[in-house]
């Protein structure tokens, strides 16, 4: 996938977008689910809108003037604190509703 930069639109009652562009041209419109830590790590939770109940998992990195960058996850290890750590807040937001 190429870099990602997105930027941050987001007003405090609207829900934020990024679109993901994939090396073949391919686009994908993700709505942002959250962002959240591990390790001292920021990670993004995005929900792609293609009508599949996927998530996809993202390095995070702020670089000022409401932009961001998306880091590919590569290592296996680090993915899988990723997702352990984000199933773990999805089933706290889910006990808490």
């Amino acid at each position: 996938m190429a870099a990602n930069k997105a930027k941050d639109e987001n007003r405090d009652d609207e829900p934020m977008y990024v679109t993901l562009e994939y090396d073949d041209g391919t686009e994908i419109e993700t709505e942002v689910m959250g962002i959240f830590e591990v390790d001292g790590k920021e990670y993004i939770a995005l929900i792609p809108d293609d009508g599949t109940d996927d998530v996809y998992l993202y390095g995070y990195a702020d670089t000022g003037d409401d932009e961001f960058d998306l880091i590919d996850i590569e290592d296996d290890d680090e993915f899988d604190k990723v997702v352990k750590e984000f199933d773990v807040l999805m089933a706290d937001a889910y006990e808490e509703e």
